[in-house]
């Protein structure tokens, strides 16, 4: 982006926009833990965990 300075155009190497998608997903999954372990009376379980992560548990192999 340019931006006037005194009557010239200088571009602000700082004004960039950052979009990863990855990244705005994990934001969003930590968010919601954040939020579910705040609103819980006592620790998440792996469960409650696995289940606000979207991930199906692993079966124990013997």
């Amino acid at each position: 982006m340019t931006k006037q300075q005194g009557g010239l155009r200088v571009h602000d190497q700082f004004d960039v926009t950052l979009e990863d998608g990855d990244l705005l997903g994990e934001v969003e999954l930590t968010t919601t833990l954040i939020i579910a372990a705040s609103e819980s009376e006592g620790p998440l379980s792996a469960e409650e965990i696995d289940r606000l992560l979207g991930v199906s548990p692993v079966p124990h192999q013997r």
